[in-house]
């Protein structure tokens, strides 16, 4: 995946995937299993990675990949992508 993001021009880079140190993250008084992270500055990336991971049927053998774009740009008020 780091490879074919190079090649077509996208600063990319492998990132830390520890789901037994973020758990914790997802702790939630109502829901299995929170979508969103307890600290914004706690691995957000590796925390959505690990948050679609949880939701893959069980009996899924297949390999799967989560690519986390960069947040929303603006330019004079205007939405840039």
């Amino acid at each position: 995946a780091v490879q074919a993001g190079l090649r077509s021009g996208n600063l990319c880079f492998p990132i830390l995937y520890a789901p037994e140190l973020l758990i914790e993250e997802f702790d939630s008084k109502v829901a299995d299993f929170k979508n969103s992270v307890k600290d914004r500055g706690n691995a957000q990336t590796s925390c959505a990675g690990h948050f679609i991971e949880q939701h893959l049927h069980e009996d899924y053998k297949g390999g799967w990949l989560h690519v986390d774009m960069a947040g929303p740009a603006s330019q004079d008020e205007r939405g840039t992508g």
